[in-house]
């Protein structure tokens, strides 16, 4: 039993500085997007998020972008969600996680919102957290992490 237990200890370990790094690795995207909307504009600023080249999709990471209603303004790999409505939008579990994204992104603070969505690559639902920021008076940007590792 302790084996299994030292086992399990190692590997939480030796999956934190992967994890730490891709929370990092969001957060510095956020705070790209966000000054790229304060100098560009939205539309502009949307255009760079949704080009493979243009420095904000970057593996697995991505930035999206909802406006205060938490309607998608632009969305990095997946074009077909802008200009939905995502506020009653739930995750296995039911929860309202893009109003919560919105409650706290336009309240002026910054964080991490938890929820359950479908890896694209495994096809699975896994956690996913999103690290969410307030651009301006009308936008937030989010970039998003699995943290099944």
């Amino acid at each position: 039993m302790k084996f299994s237990h030292l086992t399990a200890a190692l590997m939480l370990a030796a999956a934190l500085p992967a994890f730490a790094q891709d929370k990092q690795e969001a957060i510095a995207l956020v705070d790209k997007a966000v000054a790229n909307i304060q100098k560009k504009g939205i539309d502009e600023a949307c255009k760079d998020f949704a080009d493979p080249k243009g420095g904000y999709i970057q593996g697995e990471l991505y930035v999206f972008v909802h406006d205060s209603k938490a309607v998608m303004k632009c969305h990095g790999t997946n074009p077909k969600l802008n200009n939905k409505e995502m506020i009653e939008l739930r995750d296995a579990n039911g929860k309202y996680f893009s109003k919560e994204m919105r409650d706290l992104a336009m309240s002026g603070k910054t964080g991490w919102v938890d929820y359950v969505w479908v890896n694209p690559v495994s096809k699975a639902l896994e956690p996913k957290s999103s690290y969410v920021k307030k651009a301006d008076d009308k936008y937030f940007v989010g970039v998003g992490i699995y943290t099944k590792k």
